[in-house]
């Protein structure tokens, strides 16, 4: 992979079932959602990288992590700007702005703009805990 690109990762559904548990197929592939409060990652206050479950991707870091007390993690900006995709979702009929994993398409969860959080970006990314997998900073 040359420097600032992202080799795509393309998989058949079956592929991609294979690899998931049926919950985080559900989240990840059919865009659905965890319950609030109930993921791994909420509370979490380990410093590292936050990657794609799916794919490896790194999305974010533990530093753009803000307890937003929504029931999801919530981070201020994704690490890379490509390596998130934001799409117009007008779902459950409601406006919203979907957050896409860039290498491999899988949904992450939604992004939130203008809801008064004292961060740098005034950006709530609300993603689902299983969404991710979590590497620890190396000490």
């Amino acid at each position: 992979m040359s420097e600032g690109t992202t080799e795509k990762v393309v998989k058949t559904d079956a592929e991609w079932r294979e690899q998931l548990t049926p919950d985080e197929y559900r989240v990840l592939r059919e865009a659905g959602t965890e319950r609030p409060f109930t993921g791994q990652y909420t509370d979490t206050k380990t410093e590292g990288v936050y990657r794609c479950k799916a794919c490896g991707a790194e999305l974010f870091r533990s530093g753009e992590k803000f307890e937003s007390h929504c029931g999801w993690p919530s981070f201020w900006a994704p690490s890379e700007n490509d390596n998130v995709v934001l799409i117009e979702d007008r779902s459950l009929g409601m406006l919203r702005t979907e957050v896409r994993c860039g290498t491999c398409d899988s949904h992450l969860g939604h992004v939130f703009l203008g809801e008064g959080y004292d961060t740098p970006t005034d950006a709530r990314y609300c993603i689902n805990s299983i969404s991710l997998t979590l590497e620890p900073a190396k000490e």
